[in-house]
């Protein structure tokens, strides 16, 4: 069970973890609201989800591209 729960975490876009760190909050708990959340309003939350994940990935494109490392040069 820790292996699917790691390969989730890393695999899928990290965006309850990432939110954890950042409101010091445990990402467990936002996981686990995020998932009552989507079975109450049959859902609506994944779009929610999708766009706070494309929006990190555009996030982190745009520190590479802004601050590239030597080997990008």
């Amino acid at each position: 069970m820790n292996k699917f729960r790691y390969f989730v975490e890393n695999q899928i876009f990290g965006v309850c973890t990432e939110l954890g760190e950042k409101l010091n909050f445990p990402a467990s708990s936002i996981r686990k609201y995020f998932i009552y959340a989507t079975f109450m309003t049959f859902g609506s939350p994944i779009i929610l989800y999708l766009v706070l994940a494309f929006w990190m990935d555009l996030h982190q494109h745009w520190r590479r591209h802004n601050s590239p490392t030597i080997w990008e040069l």
